[in-house]
């Protein structure tokens, strides 16, 4: 791979971090290289392989992930090197925190900018004809990618460092102006649009479309529509409850939530369930879509149990359609899978309708199905096969 370097790298006392974008591929590590073996922000659990072993060289500062207390440690540690008299190596960071496929720059993270020093913006950019080095969450893993790019007659990356970026005495008060500023001065140099998406909000799109949810790829606007108009937790029409009518319209909607009808993100919101713009919504399924979000942090079994308080005709439990409905779009597992799952519980179940307690007793005999029961919705992995 030939690597071209454009404009010129600024020293640690002038910029002591330095914020690269977009971040798409593993071989974004080149720029350790680039710039002299400057520390790196890295995943604790992407260290252990070679590379990684390799990386511990550059006094990198670790990042756990799932840990809650982990980006308060960071920061610390970040505001501690940045501004120390001592020798410390520049940081790179990598402020998405998340790799893309450089379509757009999502929202930085703001831990490059709490220091508020100056930094220097470094752009990447992968110039070549096919692209083999795109590494998303949803795309080919690292062995396939190098393999394409090893099997590429010529691979070229640029990388160009900006002018040095100093903070107005605002942004240093304010990490989150600070950091959109610089995405703005770096989205016109790469000519790369912005995306108000983040890497939480990635993670949950994709555990909403694992999951089959309902307007799954749409779950993001949802919950940023409901926060714009007010909408929170504690709304007592978004409790997982039988409906006696499910079909409304937009008056209808905006009266059950008791929202003004003239609030254009109320419009925009009825809108994502209606997409054949018929005027009229599923209120169930906007109803699954909230307990999707508000249950984020709690067991995948609560859900189900919403879903079924939701869907069901009456208290005695849901039909075999409606059974199929749910456990479809709350453990996204295939039809022949559910074919099984119904066939079994029918068998023990004297009524023709099946309640929640009827499917739970079920899967807590099933060693397939303890997850749903101690995991929570964000981390469950998606059930393929009982």
């Amino acid at each position: 791979m030939s690597i071209r370097v454009i404009g010129s790298r600024c020293s640690r006392d002038e910029a002591p971090i330095l914020v690269a974008a977009p971040h798409t591929s593993f071989l974004d590590s080149v720029i350790v290289y680039v710039t002299n073996m400057s520390s790196v922000i890295v995943r604790k659990e992407s260290m252990d392989n070679y590379v990684g072993k390799l990386i511990n060289y550059t006094q990198p500062i670790y990042v756990w992930r799932d840990d809650p207390n982990s980006r308060q440690n960071t920061i610390k540690a970040i505001k501690e090197r940045a501004n120390s008299p001592e020798d410390w190596p520049q940081i790179i960071i990598f402020p998405e925190g998340t790799c893309t496929n450089r379509s757009c720059l999502i929202t930085f993270k703001n831990g490059a900018f709490y220091p508020g020093v100056p930094i220097q913006p470094v752009c990447i950019r992968y110039p070549n004809v096919r692209d083999t080095v795109t590494w998303t969450w949803d795309g080919p893993g690292v062995l396939k990618l190098l393999w394409l790019t090893l099997t590429q007659v010529h691979s070229a990356c640029e990388i160009e460092f900006l002018p040095i970026y100093v903070p107005s005495q605002e942004e240093k008060e304010n990490a989150k102006l600070y950091a959109h500023n610089v995405r703005n001065v770096m989205s016109k140099a790469l000519g790369l649009p912005i995306s108000d998406y983040t890497y939480d909000d990635c993670k949950i799109l994709t555990r909403a479309k694992e999951m089959n949810l309902p307007f799954a790829s749409s779950i993001i606007d949802i919950e940023k529509l409901r926060k714009s108009i007010g909408l929170k937790e504690t709304n007592i029409d978004e409790k997982p409850v039988m409906l006696p009518k499910y079909e409304l319209d937009y008056i209808e909607f905006c009266q059950k939530l008791e929202i003004p009808q003239n609030h254009s993100h109320a419009r925009k919101l009825f809108s994502l369930f209606d997409p054949e713009s018929s005027g009229v919504i599923d209120f169930r399924n906007y109803l699954l879509c909230t307990q999707f979000l508000m249950k984020l942090n709690q067991p995948l079994i609560d859900l189900v149990k919403s879903a079924f308080e939701i869907y069901q005709n009456d208290s005695n439990g849901v039909s075999c359609e409606i059974f199929y409905f749910i456990i479809r779009h709350t453990l996204g597992v295939p039809d022949e899978v559910i074919h099984l799952i119904y066939s079994q519980i029918a068998k023990q179940s004297s009524q023709e309708l099946i309640t929640f307690d009827d499917f739970a007793k079920y899967a807590r005999g099933k060693a397939e199905f303890s997850k749903i029961f101690t995991e929570n919705v964000d981390s469950c992995e998606k059930l393929k096969q009982v």
